[in-house]
């Protein structure tokens, strides 16, 4: 029998195991397969996956994990597709297990200010369940309305509100996993303290479905916040200038809920999308929240305007969150200008104004523009590489050089490549430049203790 022959008959026996379990939930039909090779990266696989898997339950994802353990079968956990950088993209010969369908709010406990949830459930879906007990979950990624909670654990999610109420991390208790071999385990606990081993909840957060597949999450909620929302919009003639201001903001002691940063180009970029005129410059959209809003808001307020901001200060709830609508319409704004690589490297705060800097200078050298946000509460920034892939060909050399350079600022600024997209597949070649070759063996280590034989994700992060 010829190697194609015999990767034929193990495909058709690993399908005919998974339609024996799981019935209608498993698809091998092309629409299916095709939407699975790609994520919101723009990133798109060699081949269709042989079939995808939509779990309605943790049996399901179970009786997968068995027959791909059983078979040797790679499988790529997937919630909405949201991600930015190729981590839950399916390729030939792998399953895609889809948790999508399995979007339930099982449980919600006002006195212990938890909620127990299905990974499929949609972060902003969530959120309106909660209102009524008065709670919330805090983590605020830009694509809340779409992005699974999943998701989110998955690549350690942060958003606009994170510099105030934290990443993901510090709002899960514990996660129920599916390791490779199809056992159900349990880490974590419902308790806000809890030291018992090694933490093993924390491992599973931004692990990228390296692990092992996440069925079910207990969320650590806080208390919706009540009062005056204040809103600071400024406006400055450079986006280093803009930088600066978030520095002193952030070294005053201040803590805004959201401290965000838009460059000159990317503003230009969302008007344009928006239909809206805005006077050149960098954008800085501050707000603050809870019992002393208003006077934390004068106070950035006066920061801002001794630096050369230019810009109004409000109370009104409307005007606020059309603020931040603008804000959240970058990426739609950046894709209706061509094929975008979407990059996200976080630096120390103080540093903010340098990578900016950085960023200038490869904008110069390369003779291309890179529209930037950034999360300037915490140092987070979103430089876009837009570029035309009429042609199919991916990312251009030059872009990926680009990249590379300011992959490597970010690191000698002390920074990290990546603060809450993930490395997926997009930045495997630059981990061993941020981890190093110990680390980097002790982490591919500790994955082979999960999953012996790399059928995880396999080709992502690692």
């Amino acid at each position: 029998m010829t190697a194609i022959s015999s990767r034929v008959v193990r495909t058709e026996t690993v399908v005919a195991q998974l339609s024996d379990a799981l019935g209608d939930a498993l698809s091998t039909s092309a629409a299916e397969t095709e939407r699975t090779r790609s994520d919101k990266s723009g990133h798109v696989s060699a081949s269709a996956p042989l079939a995808v898997v939509t779990a309605r339950s943790v049996d399901d994802v179970q009786a997968v994990m068995r027959i791909a353990s059983a078979t040797g079968t790679p499988v790529v956990t997937r919630g909405a597709g949201t991600g930015l950088a190729g981590g839950a993209i399916g390729d030939a010969g792998e399953i895609v297990l889809s948790t999508l369908a399995m979007n339930s709010l099982l449980e919600v406990s006002v006195d212990d200010e938890l909620a127990v949830v299905q990974p499929g459930i949609i972060n902003a879906e969530l959120n309106r369940l909660l209102e009524p007990h008065g709670l919330w979950f805090t983590p605020d990624p830009a694509s809340r309305a779409i992005s699974t909670v999943g998701g989110n654990i998955a690549t350690n999610a942060g958003g606009l509100l994170c510099a105030k109420y934290g990443v993901t991390r510090e709002s899960i208790l514990g996660v129920k996993v599916v390791m490779a071999d199809g056992r159900l385990l349990e880490f974590g606990h419902r308790t806000v303290k809890g030291v018992t081993g090694l933490d093993l909840t924390a491992l599973m957060i931004g692990s990228e479905g390296t692990l092992g597949v996440i069925v079910e999450a207990t969320l650590r909620l806080r208390r919706l916040v009540t009062g005056t929302v204040a809103t600071i919009s400024a406006r400055f003639d450079t986006v280093d200038d803009a930088a600066r201001a978030a520095a002193v903001i952030t070294s005053s002691g201040l803590r805004p809920a959201v401290m965000e940063l838009v460059g000159e180009s990317a503003m230009a970029a969302i008007g344009a999308y928006l239909g809206i005129e805005h006077p050149a410059g960098s954008q800085l959209m501050i707000q603050t929240d809870g019992p002393g809003a208003a006077q934390e808001a004068e106070s950035i307020f006066a920061i801002v305007s001794s630096l050369g901001g230019v810009g109004e200060l409000s109370l009104d709830p409307v005007a606020g969150e059309k603020l931040f609508s603008i804000r959240r319409a970058f990426h739609p704004a950046m894709a209706a200008l061509g094929t975008v690589l979407i990059e996200d490297v976080c630096v120390p705060r103080s540093a903010l104004p340098a990578m900016f800097a950085a960023i200038g200078e490869i904008e110069h050298r390369y003779d291309i523009t890179i529209p930037t946000v950034a999360h300037a509460g915490d140092g987070n920034l979103h430089p876009n590489f837009v570029f035309n892939d009429e042609s199919g060909g991916g990312v251009p050399a030059a872009i990926w050089a680009a990249a590379d350079e300011l992959f490597l600022a970010a690191l000698r600024l002390g920074g990290t490549l990546t603060g809450e997209h993930g490395i997926g597949l997009l930045k495997r070649r630059w981990l061993r430049d941020e981890l190093g070759d110990d680390q980097l063996e002790l982490q591919r280590q500790i994955k082979a203790v999960f999953d012996p034989l790399g059928i995880m994700n396999p080709g992502k992060v690692f």
